[in-house]
């Protein structure tokens, strides 16, 4: 065998695990979505969705483009971000929170970025993902109430990094 055929073949295997972290990491940020907005309770319509990690973003469910890597082609092997969006709002107000999670053997280590690790297994029914579930729901929460603390105390020009917004003036949003 040459070198160039044993180079193709370690590529080719090397895509085959890129190409199973994809949709393992794809599946749970799937049961996230659906068990937050489960855990969250909303009455009136979805209140999680699946976005890009990082630029502007809509509140509709992304699919592939959710995801920090591609869902074929040439796929890097590592961690996988991915965002969800946080209903914020009776209307259409959207906060996302970006996700990053890596597969190490048969559990995951899952965060949000920059923040304290979890590790959650697959199927998350199965293993009680409700810390995580906690965890999330008050960092989300944990922002309004610093913002509304700051605001109170007369210091309230400052942005922190790890939260977007996304206002979609369309109804159909919450569909």
């Amino acid at each position: 065998m040459s070198r160039f055929d044993e180079l193709i073949r370690t590529v080719a295997h090397y895509q085959k695990l890129a190409g199973e972290n994809y949709s393992r990491v794809r599946g749970l940020a799937e049961e996230l979505r659906e068990g937050l907005c489960a855990y969250i309770g909303s009455t009136d319509g979805v209140c999680v969705r699946l976005v890009p990690p990082m630029g502007a973003f809509e509140a509709k469910d992304y699919g592939d483009q959710a995801y920090s890597i591609p869902p074929a082609g040439f796929r890097p092997l590592g961690p996988v971000l991915f965002g969800l969006a946080f209903r914020v709002s009776t209307g259409t107000d959207w906060m996302r929170v970006t996700i990053e999670c890596q597969k190490i053997g048969e559990t995951f280590i899952t965060r949000i970025a920059g923040g304290e690790e979890y590790t959650l297994s697959i199927p998350l029914a199965e293993n009680d993902p409700e810390p995580f579930y906690d965890h999330l729901y008050e960092h989300v929460l944990d922002w309004f109430q610093t913002q509304i603390t700051r605001y109170e105390a007369g210091d309230y020009g400052q942005r922190e990094i790890g939260f977007d917004f996304s206002r979609n003036a369309d109804s159909e949003a919450l569909s």
